[in-house]
């Protein structure tokens, strides 16, 4: 994996968690709270953070699709789990294994160890 990738790939993962977490976020305190009670002024900001964060992770998704050459079925499966609530958790966890798959295979690449 060259550094394009890996930090490409990197990017996406930081930005996987605060996206997996806003959109329950976003459920539970806006919708709900707002039809059960009063409280209707945190739907705004929510609604705005999740929409900028779940822009950035399909930006940075189509950014590790075009440079790790990811097939389209698995694309397609990060974004089912972006858009189910929690099932960005799940993604994170995948994509801290491919990060970790990666950087173990360019350091064997590099020791000449294999020949992938």
């Amino acid at each position: 994996m060259d550094i394009k990738t890996a930090s490409a790939l990197h990017r996406l993962r930081l930005i996987s968690l605060p996206e997996a977490l806003s959109f329950p976020a976003l459920i539970l305190f806006g919708s709900v709270l707002s039809r059960v009670s009063d409280i209707d002024f945190l739907m705004m900001p929510l609604g705005m953070l999740h929409g900028i964060l779940f822009t950035i992770y399909l930006v940075f998704l189509l950014d590790v699709w075009s440079k790790a050459k990811w097939p389209f079925k698995r694309v397609a499966l990060f974004f089912l789990l972006a858009v189910l609530p929690f099932g960005g958790l799940y993604g994170e966890k995948l994509l801290k294994r491919y990060e970790s798959d990666g950087v173990i295979a360019a350091r064997a690449r590099a020791e000449g160890t294999v020949s992938a």
